[in-house]
Formats: C-alpha cells, structure tokens, sequence
C-alpha cells in the first residue's frame, strides 16, 4: 500500500509553482522569441486602428482663399488636429468627429477671415482721412454687402460687384445716374432662370440710390450677359414659364392619346408624340372707319348749312353837264332772290352801269364712324402635330407559338380617327395626325459574364481589404510562430494515461519488488520499466471463453443473478 501511494505521488512531476516561475526558467533564446513576437503583435495592432481610422475624414472647409487656408493650417497645427488635403486641394479634410467641434473654435478665433468685406470697413476709419477716402470705403463696403447677398443663392459659387457711384454735385444742370455690373460664377451644372435674374438685378438697384434696373449689368463666367437676355424675353421669344405652358399643353394631348388607344392596343404598344404651336404674341389694334348711310331708305342727316350772297354794281364815269343830277349817287338794283341774277342797265344822265351778284350754299351731311379695338389673346394654340407609333399584334396559335402581324389599314385609320377625335383636330388650323405601324424592337439584356474576380467592385473590394487582411495574416503568423511556441515551453507537461498505469500495476504485481525514488536526482537515473507478468490463470480463462463463448456467458449470468454455479 505504501507502495501505491508512493507512485501516486510520483506521477507529479516536480516543477515550478507558478507560471511566471516556470516563464523565468525559459532558455534565453525562447524569452527573446517571446518578448520580439508580443512587441511585433503590439505594432500590427496598432497599424490595423490607424488604417482604420484613416476613412473617417470629412470636409472641415471648401473653396478657401490661400491666405484663409493657410491660416486654418496653422490653427490646426497648433491645436495637434491632424489634417489632410482633398484631391486638387479645394477642401480641407479633419476627423469626423472633431469637425462641429473645430468649425466652432476657428469661429471664435474669426477664422476663415473672407475675402469678401463689408461694411466692417467703416469701423477701421482713421481720422483725418478726406472725403474721397470716405466715399471710396463706403463704395467698397456695399459692394462686399451685396457680394454676399448674392453668394447666398444656392446656384451662385462666387460673385463680383462693381458700382459706378458718381460724385453727385449741385451745380450740375443734369446729374450722372449710378450703375452697376455683377459678375457670377456659376456651380457647374447650375442655372439661373429669368426670375432669378431679374431678382439679383432689383437687389442690386434697391440698394443704390436712384439707380434704374436698367442700369444693372449682370454676366455668367462665360461673359453671357444674363440681364439682357431677360429684357429680350419679355417682348419676343418664350422664357421659362413660357415653356413650362407649352409643356404642360404637350403633355395634356399625349395623355389624352394614351387614355383613349392603351386600352385598345395595351400600355407597352403605344408611344405618342405631340408638338404644339403656341402664340405668346400680344396684338393691339385700333381702326376708324367711314362709310356713307347704306340701305334704300337711308337718309341723309344734314348736320350744318351755310349759305352766303354778294352783289356789287359798277357805274360808268360822270358825263353829261357838271350839276346836281350828275353828282347824285346811282339807284340800287333790285333783282330776284332766286334765279340768275341779271345785270340792270340804267341810264341816267346819258350814262350806262352794270351790277353782279354771287350766292353760295353749303351744307355738312352726318358721315358713318366705326371706331374698332382688337387685342389678340396669348397663349393660344396655332398649330398641333400628332404622330403616333403603335406595335405589331401578338398573336398565339393552337400550338402555343406567339408571333407578331401588322394591323391592317382599316385598323390604323381607326385608330387615327381615335386620335384626331381626341386632341380636338383642326383642319382649317393646319393640324397634322400621323399614325403608323412598327414592329417595336426588343433588346435582350445580355447578362454580365465577367469573371467575378475582374469586376470592379470585386477589385475596389479586395484593394480595400488586401492593408487589413496583410496586417491579420502578419499577427497570426507572429502568434503561432513566436508567441505560441514560447508559451507552450512555459506551461506543464501532462503525464499520459499509459504511463500513469504501467508504473500502477508494476506496483501492484509485486509488493515485495521495491521502486526507485522518484525526485530531481532519480529523473535522470529512471530505469527503464519491465512488462508486467500475466498469470497461467488469465491466459487458461481466455483460452476457455474463446472457446466456448455460451458456457462463459452462462457463467457471468449466473453471477449476476446470484445464483451457485
């Protein structure tokens, strides 16, 4: 019994207590091999969170001056922000995270400064600065105002606005009015339509003095003069809300052909275009016409009469004796109030005298006066072309086979009658309807056979994962190749479980044979153990149950039940 306890206890093998006792108990070369795979581990660990955080920089400013950039920059630098530049260097790229954090600290430190001024000029005035100083800060302060007022339009990238501000005298019979050029640059892709247009120049006029819209000058960055091509479409051509009215007219009548022929044909064997003539023109026209009274029994009305009668007599010269009855004056002729006068021959005293007379009559008849204003309506329609493409018909067999026919004629004009029906046709307007049939063509959708390792998001992809998965492959390589095999050394060594017998039944076959320590000393001295010896016994018992294998089973039964052999 002793004997047993002995090997039990013998099957501890003596070793340190503790891991870092048996760690310390490593050769030189498996510490180094340890202490240069946990500091390598440490470093690709590191260049993995780097890596990783390298994504996640967001825009902090865009479109800065160089002056502005620079300082930035420097703010940034003295702040240990690490930064990075966009492509091209427009933008200045800092941690997503820190981005409201630093807008607010550069605001307090009134970074980014601006190029544009405005009237903050006016606080820095000196004293003593003349009046043309004066004026000319005043001028560049509203210019820098109205710079920004107009870089606040979305479409608007940057701007410039010059004033011509004349010296406004009073001796000047007639003074010099103001105006004003602004240049835009546009964000690429980016338009300004009519209104906005006409917004930027009555900014700029509503904030000057007696300056007329007239005035106002606006260009794009190609040198297109934007403000008079808004003063042209307000008298001839179409501006956008022009447009927009004939669009929306077009698109009434194709909605009218497709509601009354998809039902007919089906929705995907129909497509329709309509193309309408709209007049925008505004016509005014006054006329005044004459006419005498027409019809059989018209009278004329008399509106004035005139009439006028003149009578003059021409007497012969004094003859006869010198007297009283020569120096009187002749008698006055009397003639008819009608009738052609007719000339009195007097004779008195021996001499003749002749009278005339002269009568005229005038008279104004009412003339007819027809006083006509005519103003034409806008936006009404001149002119419609239809034309209208309708598919072939599918048609199935008994088979099951589908194939396609065209229509016939008699079809097609129905359908055409359908259309003119429906978008009002005019002939005397000179509108056209064109329907005709096509086989509509079908393109297959041919699928991507492109390996899956050539398409380009498989490459972005993998250019992505190769830094991470190159820095993983590194760890477990350093792992299993210094860490693991340092720490293995440092653990125990398990006893196995053949050992553990062979030394338990060596012990137990024959108490009287004694077994050598066990210690540090007789490790090294451990002879070899002999194979245990099997009884005569054992090898008769498995002779008979090999041989009779329902005897034996009989046996171990009556065991079991506890029944006598």
């Amino acid at each position: 019994m002793d004997n047993a306890v002995t090997l039990a206890n013998a099957n501890q093998l003596a070793a340190p207590a503790g891991f870092g006792a048996r760690l310390a108990a490593l050769p030189a070369r498996s510490k180094a091999s340890l202490g240069l795979g946990i500091a390598a581990l440490i470093a690709v660990l590191a260049a993995i969170t780097l890596w990783s955080s390298q994504g996640d920089y967001k825009v902090l400013y865009a479109n800065l001056s160089e002056k502005d950039g620079g300082a930035i920059i420097a703010q940034l630098s003295q702040m240990n922000v690490p930064y990075r530049y966009s492509d091209g260097g427009g933008a200045i790229l800092v941690p997503a995270a820190q981005v409201h954090d630093l807008r607010l600290k550069l605001a307090s430190a009134g970074l980014p400064k601006g190029s544009i001024v405005g009237f903050e000029l006016m606080d820095g005035a000196k004293f003593g600065q003349t009046q043309f100083q004066e004026r000319l800060t005043f001028q560049r302060g509203l210019e820098g105002e109205l710079t920004r007022s107009i870089m606040a339009m979305s479409a608007v990238q940057n701007a410039r606005v010059h004033l011509a501000l004349p010296n406004q005298n009073g001796f000047f019979r007639e003074q010099q009015k103001p105006s004003a050029s602004v240049m835009l640059t546009l964000h690429p892709g980016r338009t300004l339509d009519r209104s906005q247009v006409a917004g930027i120049v009555h900014l700029v006029s509503s904030s000057v003095p007696e300056m007329n819209p007239k005035a106002v000058s606006v260009l794009d960055q190609t040198g297109t003069l934007l403000s008079a091509a808004n003063d042209a479409t307000n008298g001839a051509g179409l501006d956008a809300q022009q447009l927009q009215y004939v669009n929306q007219i077009e698109a009434s009548y194709n909605k009218r052909i497709l509601d009354i022929l998809e039902p007919v044909i089906g929705r995907d064997n129909l497509r329709a275009q309509v193309t309408a003539d709209i007049d925008f023109s505004q016509v005014e026209s006054t006329a005044e016409e004459f006419k005498p009274n027409q019809g059989e029994n018209a009278q004329a009305s008399v509106r004035s009469q005139q009439s006028s009668e003149q009578m003059g007599q021409s007497g012969a010269g004094a003859t006869g004796i010198p007297g009283a009855a020569s120096n009187q004056p002749p008698v006055p002729a009397t003639a008819p109030v009608t009738g052609a006068a007719q000339p009195l021959q007097t004779a008195q005293n021996g001499a003749a005298s002749n009278t005339n007379s002269r009568k005229e009559a005038v008279t104004n008849y009412e003339i007819d006066k027809t006083v006509r204003v005519t103003r034409n309506a806008t936006g009404t329609v001149k002119r419609l072309n239809a034309a209208v493409v309708v598919n072939h018909r599918s048609v199935t067999d008994a088979k099951g086979k589908t194939t396609t026919v065209p229509l016939t004629p008699d079809e097609i004009e129905k359908l055409n009658v359908l259309v003119r029906e429906s978008i009002g046709f005019k002939q005397e307007r000179g509108d056209s309807v064109k329907v005709i049939n096509a086989p509509f063509r079908i393109e297959k959708i041919e699928p991507d056979t492109t390996p899956i390792w050539k398409q380009p998001q498989t490459l972005d992809m993998l250019r992505a994962a190769a830094v991470p998965a190159s820095l993983a492959l590194v760890a477990m390589v350093i792992v299993f190749g210094l860490i693991r095999p340092a720490l293995k050394a440092a653990l125990p060594q398990p006893v196995s479980p053949a050992d553990a017998r062979g030394n338990t039944l060596n012990a137990m076959v024959d108490d009287a044979e004694s077994l050598p320590k066990l210690g540090h000393e007789a490790d090294a001295k451990l002879p070899m153990l002999e194979a245990p010896r099997i009884s005569p016994t054992l090898i008769a018992a498995r002779a008979y149950a090999k041989d009779n294998p329902a005897a034996v089973a009989s046996i171990v039964r009556d065991w079991v039940s506890g029944e006598a052999a």
